[in-house]
């Protein structure tokens, strides 16, 4: 038997990407379609309004923050995910700190850190 106290507190704090991947395993696998249990545990029991708007936060910034030792890997990944020409994409590689995408939904700001970090970036979602 599942502990449900121990369970409603990991979906209580869940992140809003979180919450996406549980709403597509939920109604892939098990066909749930799960859109008003999810809006539940999106937002806080007792997180009061700030954690609400970050709960429902949909769109970010995916800040880079430094290249990392890996710089031309990451200046391609620039290149790819906004892109922009070598020459723009290694403007924005050496001015880190950046915003290398502005208000990106949560999908896309993800993938983007997920291919900066594999070039060897440090990336923060903002």
């Amino acid at each position: 038997m599942a502990n449900i106290e121990k369970l409603a507190e990991e979906l209580v704090g869940l992140t809003v990407l979180e919450v996406n991947e549980l709403s597509n395993t939920l109604k892939e696998k098990y066909g749930i379609e799960p859109a008003a249990a999810v809006a539940a545990v999106a937002a806080p029991a007792t997180g009061g309004e700030a954690a609400a708007a970050e709960e429902a936060k949909s769109e970010y910034d995916v800040v880079l923050k430094d290249a990392g030792s890996q710089k031309v890997a990451v200046i391609k990944a620039v290149k790819d995910i906004t892109n922009l020409g070598l020459g723009e994409a290694k403007a924005l590689v050496d001015g880190a700190p950046k915003p290398i995408l502005e208000k990106a939904k949560a999908e896309e700001a993800e993938e983007a850190k997920k291919k900066l970090e594999e070039a060897g970036a440090t990336v923060e979602l903002a």
